[in-house]
């Protein structure tokens, strides 16, 4: 009998990235059997904006979208101060390409505007205007909302800004299947608005 192997979801990493905006999403990814694995620029570490050192497990030359099944693109200061990020969006392009999903928050939605990927997709960011400076063709597929998953194209993108880390993970569990109906609905409400009652759901889901 042929089992199906589960690829790993490849986080991004590079310095000053924004720590907090993709913890909900890895750490519940990973209870929900899914392996993490960090692409950096080089092989070489990288530090946090809060100051976490992280040795990459690859570079991003090494990153093929067929071995993964997810590329989650965490804000960072560099994404508006240099170029160096930039071919982050351009692997970001070769996954969607090859049908495979991205996920990005915060300066790393400026990084895709940037390269024309969010033309032609509904998405959202911190606020429109942020995304208008940098000159991108996508204003009118702007939605002012919490988190958006679009899935016009080979590949779905998810987009959110940097004050809905939760709303970001909620989409992204969603995608790959680790949460749905209740108790993602469930488990929104637990971690974003503090409902205590939410969690008796998840309890009874084995999702708690």
């Amino acid at each position: 009998m042929s089992t199906t192997v589960r690829k790993p979801v490849h986080h991004a990493v590079y310095d000053t990235y924004a720590d907090w905006e993709t913890g909900h999403t890895t750490a519940h990814l990973a209870r929900g059997g899914h392996e993490i694995r960090t692409v950096g620029p080089t092989a070489q570490e990288v530090r946090s904006i809060g100051g976490l050192r992280v040795r990459p497990d690859l570079a991003l030359d090494a990153l093929r979208p067929e071995d993964s099944s997810l590329l989650i693109l965490p804000g960072a200061d560099l994404w508006d101060t240099t170029d160096d990020l930039a071919p982050f969006a351009r692997k970001a392009r070769e996954f969607l390409a090859a049908g495979v999903p991205v996920a990005a928050i915060c300066g790393a939605t400026a990084g895709l505007a940037r390269e024309g990927l969010l033309d032609d997709r509904a998405h959202t960011s911190a606020v429109s205007f942020y995304l208008a400076a940098t000159g991108y063709g996508g204003g009118e597929r702007y939605v002012d909302t919490d988190a958006v998953t679009d899935t016009s194209g080979a590949g779905a993108l998810v987009t959110a800004g940097p004050t809905e880390p939760v709303a970001f993970a909620r989409e992204v569990l969603r995608l790959l299947g680790v949460y749905e109906g209740e108790v993602l609905d469930a488990w929104y409400r637990l971690f974003h608005d503090s409902d205590a009652g939410a969690y008796a759901v998840l309890e009874r889901a084995g999702a708690a």
